[in-house]
């Protein structure tokens, strides 16, 4: 099911408000869990590539080298913070809701448009970046399963695929989402190549271990499959090859 360019701002909206919050709770000084930085470090990249992300749209930029660009990093003190990521979360919502539909800048994952893509590229750094605010304040509100398994997409077919994110082992990691499409992954080829599994119990892979299972099978519902792709903490259950599953790690999220 697709999402649409309306509902991607209405989560960036509501993930960035729940982030906010939860750093408010857990504290600047708070580590992050699976990253080497604070909640304060969070806060301040995020509010960064928000405003970063805003320039690029506003101004038609076709390249990431813009001021904002530059900035990602940098902020205010603590007494600001909060305040300064809120300003800069409302200027990029507002920005992309006033883009116009044929809105030509700098891309760099497959989209239907320049704006689809930016909806939905800041909506899931945001989206992520809220379970790791909440996931250092202790506990992690679940996606719902459209938006996370439209992520899962965005990360498998776009991010994934890079060559700079081929993982050696070669091998297949069936993702068997409880709630949602599964999707049969292919590793050890010059890219990493995703496809999702039609909804049709006779075309499934089996998830028993049997001889026609790939080599590690993944199983979740979609939110705690979108947190595990992006190598977050996550209840899943790995059957078969684990260290083939592990190997998922390599892959890397940049933005270009």
């Amino acid at each position: 099911m697709r999402v649409e360019i309306s509902e991607h701002l209405e989560h960036l909206e509501r993930d960035g408000a729940l982030l906010a919050s939860a750093a408010a709770s857990a504290g600047w000084d708070a580590p992050v869990p699976s990253l080497r930085w604070t909640v304060r470090d969070l806060v301040t990249h995020l509010g960064g590539v928000h405003r970063w992300a805003a320039a690029i749209v506003r101004d038609g930029a076709t390249s990431g080298d813009v001021p904002e660009g530059r900035a990602v990093g940098r902020g205010p003190g603590d007494g600001e913070l909060i305040d300064w990521f809120a300003e800069g979360l409302a200027a990029l919502v507002a920005t992309l809701r006033s883009a116009p539909v044929e809105l030509t800048c700098l891309t760099f994952l497959p989209a239907p448009s320049a704006l689809a893509f930016w909806a939905r590229r800041q909506a899931h750094e945001t989206a992520i970046h809220r379970a790791d605010a909440q996931a250092a304040a202790g506990t992690v509100t679940p996606f719902d399963a459209p938006f996370a398994q439209d992520g899962i997409a965005e990360l498998l077919l776009g991010f994934a695929a890079r060559r700079s994110n081929a993982v050696e082992s070669p091998g297949t990691l069936f993702l068997h989402a409880l709630d949602g499409p599964d999707w049969l992954v292919t590793l050890g080829g010059e890219r990493t190549l995703a496809e999702p599994i039609p909804d049709d119990a006779a075309q499934r892979q089996p998830v028993d271990g049997g001889k026609a299972a790939p080599g590690a099978t993944v199983t979740a519902t979609s939110s705690e499959l979108y947190l595990w792709l992006w190598n977050r903490p996550a209840q899943v259950s790995v059957l078969g090859d684990a260290a083939l599953a592990e190997q998922w790690r390599q892959v890397r999220v940049r933005w270009s």
